[in-house]
């Protein structure tokens, strides 16, 4: 459903309004002749702006204002370059100004014919017919986008108000959210586990298989952090997230890294490596989890067990899944439990100590009644009863707890997306801010494994963090958005590194589907053999580190100067030393003139290039 997908639209034109009343840039317009352009641009979104949400909307159903919304959001990122590089041009004049006045003023009537003119440097007058052209183009386009909204016959319709943003975020239940509704299954898991059955390798298999949403990995973990029992019991555990994307090199290292409590060597060898895991697991019973489990090819599993047989009698793997297939083709069908539903009453617990976290329930019959039926909804899905619940938190009013109750978006289906209607729910009743930093999420591969201050760094450099009227530091303002986030089921803690936050990976489906061409993680390409041009309309990369990275596997951004973000970013392979070609450095990134975030942590590079001192919008 992609009217949730540009609902963000509002939240980029409020921060174009926010920048296009800032003083500094219309006094700098004035001196390029431009004004009069910025305040056509300031009528016309004023008036977009109005029919917006109604626009959002009709796309379901209508082609054509699905198109107009698509091209309404290229030209909002084009408006903020322009604008971002006005803002540069004018801090850059405001500096040396200041300097030519330390060093000796000049006469006043040069500084009045310099100031106004700017034609006296040869480069000043190509910047300035570079910039005024691209302003007039803005103005045609912006033209022609209101022309075809008069004939879409929208109407003007309120925004949708939200009270969430302010509201307390409780730091111990966003972080450890209580477990409802699963003990029995708890102690059904744990006495597979612990049952000691003969088998030619030496371990078995025990399965949790269920769709997404309900809870496999929480029940895991629950059961794998059992002190009393799995940890007395087995000798060494370990937990690996496998994902979509199996990687038998990656997975193995994983464990024997976890195992020797160590890092393990650069080896790229598998055979060489499991060869390790074998010393450090021969004789010892041992718990593995696999988490979420996709690859249901017989022989690359197989290869994957094959440093298991060395363990003790009454060695296990834990695997989780949405698919029987995967379970069987892992030998895990005899010990295979199928998780069910949440039952309704604890569903309805876990929805209502997040929405209910700083209020009496018992104040509030209207609202515990309207909370009930929503709960009904949530098909038993312990995700969608916590992201609604975080959703509506400390909301006192009724309309907003209605809205929810009666959204269309319960009855829509998608054959394209699999995407739960309360998760939908609970994006399209973010706060606009929050949209925008939630979407930017999907610059990450699924099941990545993000730190906190590194994120909110980049939303910094991305100028997704609105400033305050009380002039709080951004990173405080960053560090509420997040827990804002986290509180509604958008981020949970890593179930193998608590320090780290993940994305559940039907959350990340939806931002993803929100995001649609926006964001563009680079090896998704390559995994699904898409050869063809990156969109147009792509504004934030990212990409796995390799041993070395050569020019080829960028050529297509050659092109992409409207590129925001270009990161490298890295997994579990624990290489010290990687490279990534010179000509990359030196002919792609400096033609990425709109850049405000560019990582190439990790890499080995001696000096970095005159050519960077291009990217004047680098953040």
């Amino acid at each position: 459903m992609e009217a949730v997908g540009d609902a963000l639209l509002s939240a980029a034109i409020g921060l174009l309004f926010d920048k296009l009343a800032s003083a500094d840039l219309l006094d700098f317009a004035r001196q390029q002749w431009v004004y009069s352009d910025l305040k056509k641009w300031e009528i016309e979104l004023s008036d977009i702006r109005e029919e917006l949400n109604d626009a959002e909307d009709k796309q379901i159903t209508d082609r054509s204002v699905k198109e107009w919304l698509g091209n309404l959001k290229d030209m909002a990122y084009d408006m903020e370059d322009i604008l971002d590089e006005f803002a540069y041009e004018a801090l850059q004049r405001e500096l040396t100004a200041k300097e030519a006045d330390h060093q000796g003023r000049p006469s006043k009537v040069r500084k009045l014919i310099s100031t106004c003119l700017g034609i006296f440097n040869p480069t000043e007058v190509m910047r300035y017919i570079k910039m005024s052209s691209k302003v007039y183009e803005i103005t045609r386009r912006l033209r022609d986008i209101s022309a075809q909204k008069s004939e879409l016959r929208l109407e003007k319709v309120a925004a949708i108000t939200n009270s969430a943003w302010g509201r307390p975020v409780t730091a111990s239940l966003v972080y450890e959210p209580q477990v409802y509704g699963r003990g029995t299954e708890k102690d059904i898991i744990i006495g597979m586990l612990l049952t000691n059955e003969p088998t030619k390798t030496n371990f078995s298999v025990v399965s949790i298989v269920a769709m997404g949403g309900m809870g496999k990995t929480t029940l895991a973990r629950l059961v794998y952090d059992d002190d009393e029992t799995i940890t007395k019991h087995f000798d060494k555990k370990d937990w690996v997230c496998v994902s979509d994307q199996f990687d038998a090199l990656r997975i193995t290292k994983t464990i024997l890294n976890s195992a020797t409590n160590s890092q393990s060597s650069d080896s790229q060898d598998l055979h060489q490596i499991q060869e390790n895991l074998r010393k450090e697991l021969k004789g010892k019973k041992f718990l593995i989890v696999l988490d979420d489990l996709w690859n249901d090819d017989y022989f690359e599993l197989d290869r994957l067990c094959s440093p298991f047989w060395v363990g003790a009698q009454g060695s296990k793997i834990l695997v989780t899944t949405r698919n029987n297939d995967v379970a069987n083709k892992m030998r895990g069908h005899k010990n295979l439990h199928e998780l069910k539903q949440l039952p309704y009453d604890d569903c309805l617990k876990i929805f209502q100590t997040h929405a209910f976290e700083h209020m009496n329930i018992d104040e509030h019959p209207n609202l515990e009644s309207i909370g009930r039926r929503i709960v009904e909804k949530c098909g038993g899905s312990p995700l969608a009863a916590r992201a609604l619940g975080g959703l509506l938190r400390s909301e006192l009013r009724e309309c907003e707890w209605e809205r929810v109750l009666y959204s269309k978006v319960w009855d829509f289906t998608d054959k394209e997306c699999d995407i739960i209607p309360a998760l939908r729910l609970s994006y399209y009743h973010l706060s606009s801010h929050l949209k925008r930093c939630f979407t930017y999420c999907t610059i990450f591969p699924q099941d990545y494994e993000f730190t906190k201050q590194g994120l909110i760094l980049m939303w910094m450099a991305e100028g997704l963090i609105q400033q305050s009227k009380d002039n709080r530091k951004m990173e405080d303002l960053g560090d509420k958005y997040f827990d804002e986030l986290l509180s509604r089921s958008s981020f949970q803690s890593s179930s193998s590194n608590r320090s780290r936050f993940v994305m559940h990976d039907l959350v990340h489906a939806l931002a993803k589907y929100v995001a649609g061409d926006t964001c563009l993680h680079l090896d998704d390409e390559f995994k699904n053999n898409l050869q063809h041009l990156i969109p147009k309309t792509t504004r934030h990369s990212s990409f796995v580190r390799e041993d070395y990275d050569t020019f080829k596997k960028f050529e297509r951004f050659h092109e992409k100067e409207h590129l925001r973000t270009f990161i490298a970013i890295s997994t579990p392979r624990f290489i010290d030393t990687q490279f990534i070609s010179n000509k990359v450095l030196r002919e792609l990134i400096p033609r990425l003139g709109h850049l405000r975030v560019l990582s190439l942590s990790g890499y080995r590079i001696n000096e970095i290039p005159n050519e960077f001192g291009n990217l004047k919008l680098l953040r």
